[in-house]
Formats: structure tokens, sequence, C-alpha cells
């Protein structure tokens, strides 16, 4: 029961922060509504599990995931505070002002990765699943992999218009989650 009023009060802070984009199915925040609602369920599912067996190494993994999903949040919070400005853009109303940037920030993290905030909801999505591995919990994680890769590529769209050249070259020299990996 207590799951279910999480998961309600999680749903509505959801479509609340993504009220303007959810009624767009052409843009990236649409799709993120779904990547935070499937994580918010895989962390409900398996909150149970978070400190059962510590030290194995599945918790171990686990842990390095979910720190990996704060580091890269803050840090990319901070530089896109620091390099990348914003701007009101009529081009995207869907969009919250702190999305929509006037630079393309190629400092720290933002060297290596695009988008190092899915890169957080992505370690976050895999450290929740890593807790209890259940058929559930794999089709979850999967689809939250699936659903940021959509948004990425409709929020890299966006970019390219905004941004032009200089963005593509940028996806040239960058991975799009994972550093030196994808």
């Amino acid at each position: 029961m207590i799951r279910t009023i999480f998961f309600v009060i999680g749903t509505l802070f959801f479509l609340y922060f993504s009220r303007r984009a959810i009624r767009n199915p052409g843009v990236h925040g649409f799709y993120r509504f779904f990547v935070f609602e499937a994580i918010l369920t895989l962390i409900l599912l398996n909150h149970p599990r978070w400190f059962r067996d510590a030290f194995s190494f599945q918790q171990c993994l686990s842990w390095c995931l979910l720190a990996a999903s704060v580091f890269f949040v803050i840090h990319a919070v901070l530089l896109l505070r620091k390099h990348g400005g914003y701007a009101r853009r009529e081009d995207t109303p869907e969009n919250h002002l702190f999305e929509n940037t006037v630079h393309v920030v190629e400092e720290g993290l933002y060297r290596y990765v695009r988008h190092p905030m899915y890169s957080s909801l992505l370690f976050l999505a895999w450290g929740a699943f890593f807790k209890h591995i259940t058929l559930i919990n794999i089709a979850l994680v999967l689809l939250t992999s699936i659903l940021l890769v959509a948004t990425a590529k409709i929020e890299e769209k966006e970019n390219i218009i905004f941004f032009g050249a200089a963005y593509a070259a940028y996806m040239q020299r960058s991975r799009m989650f994972i550093p030196w990996v994808y």
C-alpha cells in the first residue's frame, strides 16, 4: 500500500514536471516522462532489498552505479550553470528554462558524454535493477534504456536545429552516455 502511495505521488510530480512535454510526442520531454516512471517503478519494486547482502558483488555493482548516477547529475548541473547559459526559446515551449542552454558545453563530463544527466538516469535505473534481478525488472530496465536512447536522439535533433554544425561536430567528438563506450 505504501509503495502504491509513493508511486501515485511520484507520478503526479512527474506529470506536473512534464505537463507541457507530455502533450507533444515529438519532443524529448515526452519520452523522459516515461523514463522517470520506469525508474520510479524499479526503485519501488526493489526498495526492500537495497541493504540485503550488502557486500555481495551484485550489491557492490549496484552501489557503484548509484554513486556514478549522483556524480554525473551533480557535475552536469554545475557545468550547465557555469558554461551553458539559458534563454527562453520560442521553438521549444515544452522545455523548462534550464533545458534551453545557449552554448554547447564541452567542459568536464561534457567533453566525453553528450548527455550526462541521461547517463545519470541510466546508471540509476541499472543500479536499482541490480538490487534485485527479476524478469519484470529486466523488462523495466531494458525499457528504460530504450526510452533514454529515444529521448537523447530526439534532444540531439533539437540541438542540431538550434546549434547547427557546432553540435553536429560535437556529436562526432563525444559519446552519448558512457565515456569512451557509448
